[in-house]
């Protein structure tokens, strides 16, 4: 007669078991979709109180007339600085939310976390990654709507190359602050620099590493698209006193929760079900057209074939 394992007398007790006693432990719930938001970060942001922001420019540089000291003060021109009368107003976009939470899950199921703070947190999440996507493709306000036509780049060839971004570099050479592309275009431009012997130096932002090409960092986000395998990279120069890009937002608003974000409790209905408006007020404007400039059309697919002798 033959005995198999399964036969055998239990000896102590089984992990099956024990488990049953233990208490796992439980992360907070995971979203893929959250990302860095580079552009968020490093973008110079300022408080618009009335909703509005106008941007004033002058009308004609070349028609300002100055001269350099001399002895004969009657040769001093006489000039002025005229202005355009009609300049662009940006205004405020929003993004809402409403979330309901039945009081009996967040009243019975808020150990170890909290179900009310979970759900308006994810929900912020998942507005700022869709923040980041506005501020670069909104059709009125985003970066790639935003550039001037002299300001558009065509690539030498299909990958992106780094005479692409010496290119880019001579339309936003007044103080260049960063490139932005999509993570795939990063590394088809670090292909091509390989291939050229050209390998990018690095540095160190947010305790974050990143290439650079003339000292200006790459900064990668998954809202530059890429379509049927072509994107783009823009170059931009931040802040206001460079005149640059800027984003705007929302200050002092009821339930704050940061910059341009609020979230205030609606009340609970008849149905147990309470309610918090989640609201997030932004918007980007670009003072010069020299201050951002975008190389068009770049392939990211390409591949090249290496021979090592």
């Amino acid at each position: 007669m033959t005995f198999s394992a399964s036969d055998a007398p239990q000896l102590a007790l089984g992990d099956v078991a024990a488990r049953q006693l233990a208490n796992a432990t439980k992360t907070i719930p995971q979203l893929e979709t959250i990302s860095p938001r580079w552009l968020v970060r490093l973008l110079h942001w300022l408080p618009v109180e009335a909703g509005i922001y106008r941007v004033n420019q002058v009308r004609d540089a070349s028609e300002i007339e100055v001269a350099c000291s001399s002895r004969d003060e009657a040769d001093v021109p006489e000039t002025f600085v005229d202005y355009i009368e009609n300049p662009r107003e940006y205004f405020l976009s929003a993004v809402n939310a409403v979330v309901d939470v039945h009081t009996r899950i967040s009243d019975l199921y808020s150990s170890p976390h909290n179900q009310i703070r979970e759900q308006l947190r994810l929900t912020i999440e998942i507005m700022k990654e869709r923040q980041e996507n506005e501020l670069i493709n909104n059709p009125e306000y985003g970066l790639l709507n935003n550039v001037a036509p002299s300001q558009i780049v065509q690539p030498r060839g299909a990958a992106p190359t780094p005479d692409d971004l010496d290119e880019l570099l001579t339309k936003v050479w007044k103080e260049p602050g960063f490139f932005l592309a999509h993570p795939q275009t990063i590394a088809a431009f670090g292909r091509e620099c390989t291939r050229r012997g050209v390998p990018p130096a690095t540095i160190s932002l947010f305790g974050t590493p990143f290439i650079t090409w003339r000292g200006v960092p790459l900064i990668p986000s998954d809202k530059v698209a890429v379509v049927k395998g072509k994107s783009k990279i823009i170059l931009l120069r931040v802040g206001e006193s460079r005149q640059g890009v800027v984003g705007l937002y929302q200050p002092n608003l009821p339930g704050e929760q940061g910059m341009g974000l609020s979230v205030r409790f609606m009340g609970i209905n008849r149905k147990a079900l309470a309610s918090y408006l989640v609201s997030l007020y932004c918007s980007l404007a670009v003072l010069t057209d020299d201050a951002l400039a975008v190389l068009d059309n770049v392939d990211v697919t390409q591949y090249h074939t290496y021979r090592y002798e």
